[in-house]
């Protein structure tokens, strides 16, 4: 009994001692008394680009695919089981698309000949199908002029893969005239991979264009919306900011396919359809059916950014197109339309509606402004041709409108030439903001955690516009969004938040991917038809930007920045309104780490709130099986006067929250 009394002994005391060592190993100071510089309310954002079906098929809620049959292909997600091209078709019909002119924005109609309604039908596939939910309403929207013969009504149906009909409606055409003509669907089952099947009663010929399909359960209730999902998503991260519409689809593959900004506002029936550049550009990931319908438009990344309580940062073409493509510029004598568009988008968020383009903003049902305060020039552009074009553009927009802040770039790399020439030249201009970009491997990231503790105050501001751990390789379809690569970016995200001085916007990119429409890994948020879910990068980003405080202060270990001594990483904020301490301590050891912290320069309560990430494994992911696998878990640890004593998890983001008396 003796002897078993002394091993517990002996053992509670060695135990006490470990975590006592450990403390000792790591004791951290932190001074909320001294300010080092404001948190800019922009300091995490979010960046949104039209890949991996983000738009159409993802955030814009149009279930129907090629709805104004104007894609390359016109009948491409259209399909007529019983009709063959290279027949009369008499037990059925057939569809051909007509082109009305090469003029304008919608080109094309589609002429359906019914010759036998018991046997045609036009089924629409969706975006890798149709995402419908029971009991939930849908509103259908069309078109239609009547040219011949005795076509009474159309029906419009969800059927499932074995045509099991879940939801029924029709409408009565009743004019040779063009006429527009809506309906209501009831889903009475929920269905990811739903289609929508059309038919007809009667014979004849009948025009069809502009067939569309929307959920009436949108975000804010908006007809013809966003999807709901998804933009809950965004805002329970509370960014500072939106960046939009990319990304490298700004710049096309060429510059008759970039993005131009003018063709994605007014009603929507009249914004012309685009490929989109992602398309084709993996041969990993081919998808000859993506293109932009524009529904998603700028005046609805504008609406969406006010929705979210985020600052609008538009970033419009140069005159470069995609330097990783074919690089094709706009000549020097000929860029005045490209600086044109710049200044009119600005007259467009911000104009009063006695403006040009402030009434077209207004007629659209926005008649305040958006107070537009940014605006990036190039997405990811590099060398000379760049820094001539950002020099013609700056001089225009600061001698219009001199209160704009201007977003220029380095390219896509964090170091090399590309990089090191665009900054020395961009200083020389003094740039305000420099657009930086990192893909690079987990290590890289808690290795660069330093990268701007001795970057010029003086200099350009920091943008950390693109950035995301890859585990295996850049563009690599193997890349996950495990925890390593989450815990990675957290470590990097304390160097970047010590250094709220320079650095002030970042966002994790890509933002979106539907599961079988990707052509980008890894990415933030994971969609399919029906479902969506935040990966540990998401929750990494949640946690640093719903905890950024107001103002920075130090937390240090022997007088030092905590950069990965002991594998641990760390900063520290204060946040005035709501008068708390919020320090944010990454662990990246394989072991628990008690760690001691003095905390000198306020009266704080006697208990705090701490919020923890953590994984099983350094592998582990969230999927649609296990959506929050890894998210924030919230628990309260005790505070002795000034000091706090917690053990944080191995491979952990832990956030500490205390209140200051």
């Amino acid at each position: 009994m003796k002897s078993n009394l002394i091993t517990k002994i002996t053992l509670c005391g060695l135990l006490l001692n470990g975590i006592y060592t450990s403390a000792q190993k790591n004791n951290l100071q932190v001074d909320v008394a001294k300010t080092v510089t404001k948190i800019q309310p922009t300091m995490y954002g979010v960046f949104f680009e039209d890949i991996n079906f983000a738009a159409d098929g993802g955030l814009y809620a149009e279930m129907i695919k090629n709805r104004s049959f104007e894609f390359l292909f016109p009948m491409m997600g259209w399909n007529e089981p019983n009709s063959d091209r290279h027949k009369l078709n008499q037990q059925s019909g057939i569809a051909n698309v007509i082109q009305y002119s090469q003029k304008g924005t919608n080109h094309n109609y589609c002429r359906v000949t019914i010759n036998d309604a018991s046997g045609y039908q036009l089924i629409n596939e969706g975006f890798r199908g149709m995402g419908i939910k029971k009991d939930l309403k849908y509103n259908l929207t069309l078109k239609a002029s009547k040219i011949s013969g005795n076509i009474s009504k159309i029906i419009f149906q969800f059927i499932d893969k074995d045509n099991k009909v879940l939801g029924e409606t029709s409408v009565v055409p009743t004019s040779n005239d063009w006429s527009n003509y809506s309906a209501q669907l009831t889903s009475s089952a929920t269905e990811a991979k739903a289609k929508l099947k059309i038919t007809f009663e009667g014979n004849g010929v009948i025009d069809l264009d502009n067939i569309s399909l929307f959920p009436e359960d949108t975000w804010a209730g908006r007809k013809n919306g966003l999807r709901k999902d998804l933009v809950q998503l965004l805002y329970d991260l509370k960014p500072g900011f939106l960046r939009f519409p990319g990304g490298c689809i700004v710049e096309g593959r060429t510059l008759a396919e970039r993005y131009q900004w003018k063709k994605s506002v007014g009603k929507v029936e009249d914004r012309e359809t685009a490929v989109n550049r992602w398309n084709m550009e993996f041969a990993h990931r081919p998808a000859p059916d993506y293109f932009q319908s524009f529904g998603l438009g700028f005046f609805e990344y504008f609406q969406l950014s006010e929705d979210i309580g985020a600052s609008p940062l538009p970033i419009l073409s140069c005159g470069m197109a995609c330097q990783f493509n074919t690089g094709e510029l706009v000549p020097m004598d000929q860029i005045d339309p490209y600086v044109q568009d710049a200044l009119d988008l600005i007259e467009f968020a911000n104009g009063d509606a006695t403006t040009a383009w402030g009434k077209v903003r207004a007629d659209m049902g926005h008649p305040k402004p958006f107070n537009l305060k940014f605006i990036g020039v190039g997405n990811e552009q590099w060398g000379p041709d760049y820094i001539e074009r950002f020099k013609v553009f700056q001089k225009a927009i600061k001698a219009k409108y001199p209160n704009i802040t201007i977003v220029s770039g380095t390219g896509p790399f964090p170091d090399g030439d590309f990089y090191d020439y665009g900054m020395k030249e961009l200083k020389k201009l003094n740039a305000e903001i420099v657009d930086e970009h990192y893909y690079k491997d987990p290590a890289w990231f808690r290795k660069n955690v330093t990268r701007y503790d001795n970057y010029d105050r003086k200099g350009p501001k920091i943008f950390a516009g693109e950035y995301a751990a890859q585990s295996v390789a850049i563009a690599s379809p193997e890349n996950k969004n495990n925890w390593e690569c989450a815990f990675s970016e957290a470590a990097f995200m304390t160097g970047m938040e010590r250094n709220a001085e320079v650095v002030q916007l970042t966002s994790y990119a890509p933002l979106l991917a539907h599961v079988e429409g990707w052509q980008w890994t890894p990415d933030m948020i994971w969609f399919n038809n029906l479902q969506s879910y935040g990966t540990p990068n998401y929750y990494v980003q949640k946690l640093f930007s719903n905890n950024k405080g107001t103002d920075l202060i130090t937390i240090t270990k022997d007088g030092k920045a905590v950069t990965g001594q002991n594998d641990l990483f760390a900063s520290a904020v204060k946040d005035v309104n709501s008068k708390e301490v919020i320090l944010k301590i990454v662990n990246t050891n394989s072991a628990s780490q008690n760690v001691s912290i003095d905390i000198k320069g306020a009266k704080l309560d006697s208990k705090g709130t701490a919020v923890i990430l953590k994984g099983d494994g350094i592998n582990d992911e969230n999927s649609f099986e296990n959506p929050t696998k890894i998210s924030p878990k919230e628990s309260e640890f005790k505070v002795s006067g000034n000091k706090v004593q917690y053990d944080f998890p191995a491979y952990s983001v832990t956030v500490l929250k205390i209140k200051m008396k």
